[in-house]
């Protein structure tokens, strides 16, 4: 991922990019991106910026105005902080942290530094996630009555240590993968009253597959299932349906066209969307909202918190087999 936000910032002309970090040399040399669920393969060359493999030299020695954090899941707080002390608005990927605390911790470092901070939950910026949403929240097909979302993937063997597959570093596919999809289904429908939840255990030690039917008082029918305990060579899958009153709309990343939407009354329609990926468009946004242009937030640290509240949540209810509150 932090190649990816290189080639993002890459494509803005009104980005520098001054340095990178990486405690591990050898990716500090560039070369082949390690693919696993992006597509693009590219030559990297890094020789246009400083290289450090100490983080705290590098905030020191940098006059930085926006730091990119990318390592894995469970440093998020710390460099995150880190950089939020250091002055610079900070673009973390997600989850944001492991826990509800370390959340609370750098939003307060970001109200104190009076700094942006955004979680990557690209998602919400994907061109068919966020058609949808526009097509939902218009109100043009009625009401939502039944959406089903799903993402699953084969065991990741890519991660720096195979730090996907610990879950004590990524809190295991749940709290990676398939927080994707609980934290669009709260975009699209607020957060849910509570959860009822079925995971299985997998190669993190944790729950690498779950289910989840999602509470709403409004006679909604909405859930989603995913992980990572797919066989090699299974190809990524991520899709939806979602049945309103007067329309269905369908994805799903494998198909083309990806998005349809069939009319109760004619159809199928395909919805013209937006250009560029989640990647793109979420630093596109960053970038833009530092520069002081007013736009709706899409995602803000409030949501990513509840995003890690919403996963806990699905946690506490697969081991205690019983429906669990969000609070």
């Amino acid at each position: 991922m932090g190649r990816q936000h290189l080639e993002c910032y890459r494509r803005l002309p009104s980005v520098s990019v001054a340095a990178i970090c990486d405690g591990d040399k050898a990716r500090l040399r560039g070369g082949k991106v390690i693919k696993g669920n992006i597509t693009d393969e590219a030559f990297l060359d890094l020789g246009d910026v400083a290289l450090y493999t100490d983080y705290e030299k590098m905030l020191a020695k940098e006059q930085l105005d926006v730091v990119s954090i990318t390592v894995p899941t469970y440093m998020h707080h710390d460099y995150a902080i880190k950089a939020l002390d250091a002055g610079a608005h900070v673009l973390s990927e997600k989850p944001m942290a492991m826990n509800v605390e370390h959340c609370e911790d750098m939003i307060a470092a970001a109200k104190t530094n009076k700094r942006i901070l955004q979680i990557g939950h690209c998602i919400r910026f994907w061109p068919e996630y966020a058609k949808t949403k526009q097509i939902i929240d218009s109100g043009k097909y009625g009401r939502v009555m039944v959406a089903s979302f799903r993402r699953i993937s084969a065991v990741p063997g890519w991660s720096w240590h195979n730090w996907l597959i610990h879950a004590k570093q990524s809190g295991g596919a749940i709290m990676d993968l398939h927080i994707h999809d609980a934290d669009f289904i709260q975009y699209l429908f607020g957060l849910p009253e509570a959860v009822r939840s079925e995971g299985a255990i997998g190669p993190s030690g944790g729950y690498d597959y779950v289910t989840t039917q999602y509470v709403y008082n409004n006679n909604s029918v909405v859930s989603a299932e995913g992980g990572f305990v797919i066989s090699p060579g299974f190809q990524f899958e991520m899709s939806f349906v979602i049945s309103l009153e007067k329309a269905t709309i369908v994805y799903d990343c494998r198909r083309k066209p990806t998005l349809q939407v069939y009319l109760v009354k004619g159809g199928p329609v395909t919805p013209e969307i937006e250009p560029g990926d989640g990647y793109s468009r979420e630093t596109t946004h960053f970038i833009a909202r530092i520069g002081g242009k007013k736009l709706p937030i899409v995602i803000s640290p409030l949501d990513s918190l509840n995003a890690i509240k919403i996963i806990l949540a699905e946690k506490q209810s697969a081991e205690s087999k019983k429906e669990v509150a969000i609070r």
